[in-house]
């Protein structure tokens, strides 16, 4: 299972905070946003590549081409602006 978190403005649009979802088919984080995109709006809108998400596996910074592994947790957040 992969432990799927969303943070900030993202938890909001997608109307929850965390998941788990089954490793099956997962071998890169780009794989776990295509399912994602498949369930359709606000999915298909969050993750469609002109919305600015930051990725961390295991609180590392990813990129959608980062390996993920069963027992992984995936996190997903828009970009920190300051001022």
């Amino acid at each position: 299972m992969i432990q799927i978190r969303y943070f900030a403005s993202l938890r909001e649009r997608l109307g929850r905070g965390e998941e788990t979802l089954p490793a099956d088919g997962v071998a890169k984080v780009q794989d776990l946003i295509a399912q994602l995109r498949e369930r359709g709006e606000p999915w298909q809108e969050v993750f469609q590549g002109d919305f600015p998400i930051l990725i961390a596996v295991n609180q590392e910074m990813a990129q959608p081409e980062s390996p993920v592994r069963d027992g992984d947790e995936v996190a997903f957040f828009p970009p920190v602006t300051g001022g």
